[in-house]
C-alpha cells in the first residue's frame, strides 16, 4: 500500500471514530466560537474574558475571518536565520516571483524595518498588525527581532505586534514579548508523534547541538508544548499553524487539535502543503503531493470540534504587505524610501480618523464624536493608575454610539507603589527618565481627546491638558461599557467644538 492510500485510510478510520461527534460545521470559522458567546447567559468573569479577547482580534486579520476584510498587516523581513530544517521549506531572498513563507525580496535591519513599517503605515491606514515571520524564525535571531519590536513599540503605540515561531525556544522569551505588548503568537505545530516529526524536520539546532530523526522530533515538540503552556499563562493569544502533509500527518491532524484545545489555543489553521518542485524543497524534490482541497477540509471538519478552525489564511511570504489576499511589498523597497524623519504623530491621527469611519460606518465623519482613552486593567474597570497603564483602550463615542477602536501601547510613566506626582526621593536622573517617560505617554495619547483613569498626579494631569487632552477621574473603579454610554450627554460641547473645528479644517 502506498503512503497516499494510507494516509486515506486513517482520515476514513478517524473519521469514524468521531462520527458521534457533533460536527464543527457551526464553529469552523476563525471569529465564531468567541464572538458566538451570549454574554447575558455566561457569569460575569467570562464575560470579561470574552470581551478582551474580542477587542485583541477585532483589528487583527489573521484572528479574525471579519477583521481580515477590513484590515491590513504588515510583515518585516528581519530574521534570516533559522533553528530547525523542515522538509517543506526553502526560504529564498531576493525573489519576487513566489509568493509563499519563507521568500522575501530584501533583508532589512531593525532600523530599516523602523521607517519601511513608519512608511507603509501613512501609505495602508488599514494596517494594524506588523509581525515578524522571518524569513528564518524571529526566535532563532533575537536579537535582531527584539530590537525591531522594541523600536516599533515605542515609535508606534497603535500598532499590534506579533510573531511567527517554530516554538523550539518560546518559552524562553514569553516573558519579553509580555513586556513589549506583543498579544498575538502563531507557532507551527505539524504533530504531537516524534515518528511522524522524523519525517517532516531533517534536523533542529538546540542549545549549541544538532539533533535529527527520532530525538530531533522529541525535543522539538516538548519544546513547542511548553512554549503554547507559557503563551497561555501569560494571556497571550495563540494560533497554531500546521501543514497538512498527505500519508504523513494528515491522520494526525485531530489528535493534535485535542491537545490544543487542552492548552487554551485560540484558533488552529491547518494550511496545505506547497511542494512544487521548482520551490526546491526536499518534498518537492522528492514528490510528496500536496493535498486536494477535498483532504484538507475533512481534515479541518474533524478538527474543528476542538479547535476553531482558520480558512481564510493566504499562506503570506516573510515581507508580505497589505490586505490578506493582495501583496504590494514591492511599492515599498527600502531602497525607494525617503530616510527623512516622519511625523509619525501626523500619520497615527490620520490612521485612527480613518479606522474610526471604518468601525462606525461611516458615522464619526458625518456626526460629532470623540476618541476616548481608557486606563483598565482585566477586569473591564477604570482601574489603573494613569502612570501605571502600560496599555489605554481607545472607544470612539458619538451621540448614540460607543466603539472599540484600538489601543495605544506605551512604557508605564513610573513605577511608584501608587503616587507618582512629585516624588521627593527621585534623584535628578530619575527625575529627568520621569519627564520622558511623561512626554511619550502624551505623544503617544495624540490625537485623543478624553483620558480616564483612577488615579493621576498634577504634573501629568497639567500636561494632559496642556496637549489637549482632558483628563477624568470621576469614574473611577466603574466598569467601562456602564460609563462610557453617559460620556457624550456629559462632553456634547466639547465634541460640537471638535466637529465645527474639523469641519473648518476641510478642503
Amino acid at each position: 500500500m502506498n503512503k497516499n492510500s494510507t494516509s486515506s485510510t486513517h482520515l476514513n478510520d478517524f473519521a469514524e471514530q468521531q462520527a458521534t461527534r457533533p460536527s464543527c460545521k457551526s464553529k469552523c470559522e476563525s471569529d465564531t466560537l468567541t464572538p458566538a458567546i451570549n454574554l447575558n447567559k455566561v457569569s460575569p468573569s467570562a464575560v470579561t474574558i470574552a470581551r478582551s479577547q474580542l477587542q485583541k482580534v477585532a483589528q487583527h486579520p489573521c484572528y479574525s475571518s471579519d477583521a481580515h476584510h477590513k484590515y491590513a498587516r504588515m510583515h518585516l523581513p528581519v530574521a534570516p536565520a533559522c533553528n530547525i530544517q523542515c522538509n517543506y521549506c526553502n526560504r529564498k531572498y531576493d525573489c519576487a516571483s513566489e509568493s509563499r513563507p519563507g521568500v522575501v525580496s530584501e533583508l532589512l535591519t531593525p532600523t530599516q524595518a523602523l521607517l519601511k513599517a513608519q512608511t507603509v503605515a501613512k501609505a495602508i491606514p488599514q494596517l494594524s498588525v506588523i509581525g515578524i515571520a522571518g524569513p528564518g524564525d524571529p526566535l532563532a535571531n533575537p536579537v535582531r527581532t527584539f530590537e525591531t519590536l522594541e523600536l516599533i513599540r515605542e515609535a508606534m503605540p497603535d500598532i499590534k505586534l506579533c510573531i511567527s515561531t517554530n516554538g523550539l525556544t518560546l518559552s524562553e522569551h514569553v516573558d519579553k514579548l509580555v513586556s513589549l505588548g506583543v498579544d498575538h503568537v502563531t507557532v507551527t505545530i505539524n504533530t504531537l508523534d516524534e515518528v511522524i516529526a522524523a519525517q517532516i524536520y531533517k534536523w533542529i539546532y538546540y542549545q549549541g547541538k544538532r539533533y535529527s530523526g527520532v530525538q530531533a522530533g522529541r525535543i522539538l515538540i516538548e519544546r513547542q508544548i511548553a512554549g503554547i503552556k507559557a503563551l497561555s499563562m501569560a494571556g497571550i493569544l495563540t494560533k497554531i499553524n500546521s501543514v497538512l502533509i498527505p500519508g504523513i500527518n494528515d491522520g494526525h491532524l485531530p489528535e493534535l487539535s485535542r491537545e490544543l484545545r487542552r492548552n487554551n489555543v485560540f484558533l488552529h489553521n491547518i494550511m496545505p502543503l506547497i511542494s512544487q518542485p521548482e520551490h526546491g524543497t526536499f518534498f518537492g524534490l522528492a514528490g510528496q503531493r500536496e493535498p486536494s482541497s477535498d483532504e484538507l477540509e475533512q481534515v479541518r471538519e474533524l478538527s474543528g470540534g476542538n479547535v476553531s478552525q482558520m480558512k481564510h489564511c493566504q499562506q503570506c511570504r516573510a515581507d508580505a504587505v497589505g490586505m490578506l489576499g493582495e501583496d504590494r511589498n514591492a511599492e515599498f523597497s527600502i531602497k525607494g524610501i525617503d530616510p527623512a524623519v516622519v511625523d509619525y504623530s501626523q500619520t497615527m491621527l490620520g490612521r485612527s480618523r480613518f479606522q474610526s469611519a471604518v468601525i462606525s460606518k461611516g458615522s464619526s465623519e458625518t456626526q460629532a464624536s470623540l476618541v476616548v482613552a481608557i486606563a483598565s486593567g482585566m477586569n473591564d474597570q477604570i482601574d489603573l493608575h494613569f502612570g501605571h497603564a502600560d496599555c489605554f483602550k481607545l472607544y470612539l463615542i458619538i451621540r448614540n454610539e460607543q466603539h472599540y477602536i484600538g489601543e495605544r501601547r506605551i512604557k508605564r510613566y513610573c513605577s511608584g507603589a501608587s503616587d507618582c506626582d512629585e516624588q521627593s526621593d527621585l534623584d535628578e536622573a530619575q527625575h529627568s527618565n520621569q519627564e520622558s517617560s511623561l512626554s511619550k505617554t502624551i505623544k503617544a495619547l495624540h490625537g485623543v481627546d478624553l483620558l480616564l483613569c483612577c488615579r493621576l498626579g498634577t504634573t501629568p494631569w497639567e500636561a494632559l491638558e496642556e496637549a489637549g487632552i482632558l483628563p477624568n477621574v470621576d469614574y473611577a473603579y466603574r466598569e467601562v461599557n456602564t460609563v462610557l454610554p453617559e460620556l457624550f450627554p456629559r462632553y456634547a460641547e466639547l465634541a460640537g467644538a471638535k466637529w465645527r473645528k474639523q469641519q473648518n479644517m476641510e478642503p
